[in-house]
């Protein structure tokens, strides 16, 4: 098989490009989730002190 063959099979072959596609949506879905769970922790805490301030 020549070079040029064997460069052109390696350019051809996609199972690297989904492994990487795979691997960024992965990402996404752990930023958004994070971001998520940071944003409604804050607002949790902020009721569970107006909560604790409005008991005797």
């Amino acid at each position: 098989m020549s070079s040029i063959n064997k460069i052109f099979l390696f350019l051809k072959n996609e199972e690297g490009v989904t492994a990487i596609e795979y691997a960024l949506i992965a990402a996404l879905v752990a930023v958004v989730i994070i971001a998520t769970v940071t944003s409604m922790g804050t607002k949790v805490q902020g009721t569970f002190n107006a909560v604790d301030a409005a008991l005797p």
